[in-house]
C-alpha cells in the first residue's frame, strides 16, 4: 500500500485568491478532499475530476459530521494510503481545531503537511480597508475568539485585561454575544466612543461592513442586519477606513456580477472583473466535458494529415482536439504546412498557439457566420474540411461547406454538460446587479437550476449581458430581457459592456 498523507490546507478568509500556491498545488494532488462551509466552495475546480469530495462543514445548530468523525475519517484515509486534502477557512491553527486533527495523525502514524492559510483576522479589515496596526495608533493587535459566553465564570478570555489594552482587539465568531462582549469591555474601562467594526463575508463578493463606535455597534449591527460570518474590529484603527476602503476601487466597485461559465474558463473572466473593483458570484452552471476517443474522433485523426482545411470553433474544441491528438501520439507536426487553420476568434486562436499551431484564418466578428464568411476566399469544391466542435453546436458552417462542395468531417469532441450550483450560491446570484451569460448553454443550464421563483426573480432582478448576437436570441426566446450585449464576442468585449452598463457616461 503506497504512503498517504493528509494537507491541513488554509483555504484563507473567503476570496478564492488567497488561497496560497502551496494549497493550490496540494489540492490539485489530493485523491480525497474533506471541505468546510466557509471559503472553500469556490476552490472546487482545482479539484482533480476523478477525487472524492466530503462535505465535514459545521453551520449554527447543525453539522455534516462531528469534529471526532471527521478526525476519524482522517485518520482512515491517511492509513488507507489516500492523498487528502483537508480544506479549513481562513488558517488550520486559528480557531480551526486544525492543531487538534494534526496531534490525531501523528498519533496514528499518518504524515500530515500543515499548509498555512491567510486568516479572517486579518484577512477581513484589510479588505474593509481597515489596517490591524498603525504607528500613530496602534503597534499590536489582538485576537480572541468570542464563541464563549462573556457571562459565565469559567471562559479564558479575560475581558478586563483585554479591554486595557492600548491596541487593537479583533473578535471572530462573536456576532452572537455583541452585545455582551462590548458592554463587557466598557465596563472594564474601554472607551465607549472608540471605533469600532463588524465585516460579514469579509473577502467574498458579498462583504459588508460597518462602523460605529463600541457603545453603539451592537445597536448598528441589528439595524443592518448583519450576521454571521463576521468578525469584530475594536480600535482607534478604524477610524482610517474610510479613506482606504475609496484607494483603488474601479469603475465596477460596489456591483455584484455573476459568472455562469464553466469552472475551469471562469478565472479569466472573474480576475478581469474583479481588478474593475467588482465582487464576483462565480455560478458555473456548465462544465466542459471531452467525448473522448468516439470511432468518428479516431477516423479523424487517422486523417489528420490530409485534411485541407481544419476549422475550430472554440477554444474548448482546440483543448479537446489537442487532447485527442496527444492520446494518440500526435501533435501540430502532424499537420501539412500547406493545411488551411481556421479559428473563430483571438481567443481560439491562442489556443491554437498554445499548442504549436498558427491560425491562417481568424474572422473579425466570433460567429459561425464570420466564419462561413471568412472561409470564402479560400476555394472548397473537392477539399477535405475537418470542424472539431461541441455537441450542441449550430451546423452553420458545416453546411455552408458542403454547400461549396467541401468534404466535411463535422465531429464532435466535446459537450457541455450541466452543473448544479449550491442553494447559496443562487442566492448571491438573485441578488448581483449583473449576470454574464458567455453562451447559450450558459443561458439554458442557468434557467434548468432555477425553480419557477428563482426564475421569477431572475428576470426581474440581476441584469443579463450577453457576449454575443446567438446567446442573447436563446436568452430573449427563454423570456429573459438582455440589458446589454457584447459588440465584440470576446471577454474583453463582454467586460466592456458591463461597465458601459453599470457606468454610463454622462452627456
Amino acid at each position: 500500500m503506497s504512503q498517504g498523507i493528509v494537507y491541513l490546507i488554509g483555504a484563507g478568509p473567503g476570496d478564492p485568491g488567497l488561497l496560497t500556491v502551496r494549497g493550490r498545488e496540494a489540492l490539485m494532488r489530493a485523491d480525497v478532499v474533506l471541505y468546510d462551509r466557509l471559503g472553500t466552495e469556490q476552490l472546487m475546480h482545482l479539484v482533480r475530476p476523478d477525487a472524492e469530495l466530503i462535505d465535514v462543514g459545521k453551520a449554527p445548530g447543525r453539522a455534516k459530521l462531528t469534529q471526532d468523525e471527521t478526525t476519524a475519517l482522517l485518520v482512515r484515509l491517511g492509513q488507507e494510503g489516500r492523498v487528502v486534502a483537508r480544506l479549513k477557512g481562513g488558517d488550520p491553527f486559528v480557531f480551526g481545531r486544525g492543531a487538534e486533527e494534526a496531534e490525531a495523525l501523528v498519533q496514528a502514524g499518518v504524515p500530515v503537511l500543515v499548509v498555512p492559510g491567510v486568516t479572517s483576522a486579518i484577512g477581513a479589515p484589510s479588505a474593509a480597508g481597515i489596517p490591524v496596526t498603525y504607528r500613530a495608533m496602534s503597534t499590536a493587535f489582538t485576537v480572541v475568539t468570542g464563541h464563549e459566553d462573556p457571562a459565565k465564570d469559567a471562559e479564558q478570555n479575560d475581558w478586563d485585561r483585554l479591554a486595557g489594552l492600548p491596541h487593537t482587539l479583533i473578535v471572530l465568531m462573536g456576532m452572537g454575544r455583541l452585545r455582551g462582549i462590548a458592554e463587557r469591555l466598557i465596563a472594564a474601562g474601554r472607551p465607549a466612543d472608540q471605533p469600532a467594526a463588524a465585516i460579514q463575508w469579509g473577502t467574498t463578493p458579498h462583504q459588508r461592513s460597518l462602523t460605529a463606535t463600541l457603545g453603539t455597534i451592537a445597536d448598528r449591527v441589528e439595524e443592518q442586519g448583519l450576521g454571521n460570518p463576521a468578525i469584530l474590529v475594536f480600535g482607534d484603527v478604524v477610524s482610517r477606513e474610510p479613506g482606504l476602503a475609496a484607494a483603488g476601487r474601479g469603475p465596477l466597485a460596489g456591483r455584484t456580477v455573476v459568472v455562469t461559465r464553466a469552472r475551469a474558463q471562469a478565472s479569466e473572466l472573474a480576475g478581469a472583473l474583479e481588478a474593475l473593483g467588482a465582487n464576483v458570484v462565480e455560478m458555473p452552471v456548465i462544465r466542459i466535458r471531452p467525448t473522448g476517443l468516439t470511432p468518428h474522433a479516431e477516423a479523424a485523426l487517422d486523417a489528420i494529415g490530409h485534411y485541407d482545411v481544419i476549422v475550430l470553433t472554440s477554444a474548448n474544441g482546440v483543448d479537446a482536439l489537442a487532447g485527442l491528438m496527444a492520446v494518440r501520439g500526435l501533435d501540430a507536426r502532424s499537420l501539412r504546412p500547406d493545411q488551411v487553420v481556421a479559428a473563430v476568434g483571438p481567443a481560439t486562436a491562442a489556443a491554437l498557439a498554445n499548442h504549436g499551431i498558427r491560425a491562417d484564418v481568424v474572422p473579425e466578428r466570433f460567429v459561425a457566420e464570420a466564419m462561413v464568411e471568412a472561409l470564402e476566399a479560400h476555394p472548397m469544391d473537392g477539399r477535405r474540411v475537418l470542424i472539431a466542435r461541441a455537441l450542441d453546436a449550430r451546423p452553420v458552417i458545416a453546411d455552408a461547406l458542403r454547400a461549396r462542395g467541401a468534404e466535411v468531417d463535422d465531429v464532435v469532441v466535446y459537450e457541455t454538460v450541466p452543473e448544479s450550483p449550491s442553494d447559496e450560491v443562487i442566492a448571491q446570484a438573485l441578488d448581483a446587479d449583473v449576470i454574464t451569460f458567455t453562451a447559450s448553454s450558459t443561458v439554458t443550464n442557468t434557467l434548468a437550476v432555477l425553480d419557477d421563483a428563482q426564475r421569477a426573480r431572475l428576470a426581474e432582478g440581476p441584469r443579463a449581458v450577453s457576449i454575443g448576437p446567438i446567446t442573447s436570441a436563446t436568452a430573449r426566446e427563454a423570456g429573459l430581457t438582455v440589458a446589454a450585449e457584447a459588440a465584440s464576442s470576446d471577454i474583453p468585449g463582454l467586460i466592456q459592456a458591463i461597465i458601459d452598463l453599470l457606468t454610463p457616461k454622462e452627456h
